[in-house]
């Protein structure tokens, strides 16, 4: 997973980092390449045999009792018995080990993650969230969607947010009180030599006062 300098996303980034009399919002856009560098690859075939361990486990056990596996969880990517879905796990845990590397989420399982209905509804969803923090000029003036849209085409994009437990949150020292990453990234057969694959956004609100947002 390599990171992109994209410049077109410098203004945007520097803008969804503020302050207001509610919060503080530390905000950031990032691209990501798919292809696999040497560390990815080492990481995909670890976690590659650690699922298929487990569908093992799950397929030769006989117990009455529930067995907690890749089989009984479920996923946002569809059924983890298949390549492209545990490929898609893949992409998202080595997108936020690229994001966050003092953090190593490996553990992390396919239900911590949420698949949005569309693309538009997490548009607008983030539109009013900047709108409501007198930010409307970051979606307007420094034209938000239209920069996302140049390097990754949105119609073509899947969108879906990390829900993590006390363990696998990077933020959660630093008090956020929301922490919402969200992955869009194209489908898999799609990739490009020479474009991003994944864009990464993620957003933190801490709390200056009183008020909860």
């Amino acid at each position: 997973m390599k990171f992109l300098d994209t410049a077109s996303l410098d203004p945007i980034n520097t803008a969804l980092v503020f302050e207001n009399p509610e919060c503080r919002v530390v905000g950031r856009i990032e691209t990501y390449s798919c292809k696999l560098a040497g560390v990815d690859k080492k990481l995909y075939k670890h976690l590659e045999s650690q699922w298929n361990s487990d569908f093992s486990q799950g397929s030769e056990s006989v117990s009455p009792e529930p067995i907690h596996t890749l089989h009984n969880i479920i996923s946002p990517f569809g059924p983890m018995n298949q390549p492209s879905s545990r490929r898609m796990l893949f992409n998202l845990i080595a997108t936020l080990n690229a994001s966050y590397p003092d953090y190593d989420f490996s553990d992390i399982k396919p239900d911590q993650f949420t698949k949005q209905p569309s693309v538009p509804m997490v548009c607008n969803y983030i539109n009013n969230t900047l709108f409501n923090l007198g930010r409307a000029y970051i979606v307007n003036d420094l034209n938000l969607w239209q920069v996302i849209d140049d390097i990754i085409e949105l119609d073509e994009c899947s969108v879906y947010s990390f829900n993590p437990d006390i363990d696998s949150d990077p933020n959660a020292e630093d008090g956020a009180i929301i922490n919402a990453p969200l992955q869009e990234e194209e489908p898999l057969d799609s990739y490009s030599d020479s474009g991003s694959d994944v864009i990464g956004m993620s957003y933190e609100e801490y709390v200056m006062g009183d008020i909860e947002m």
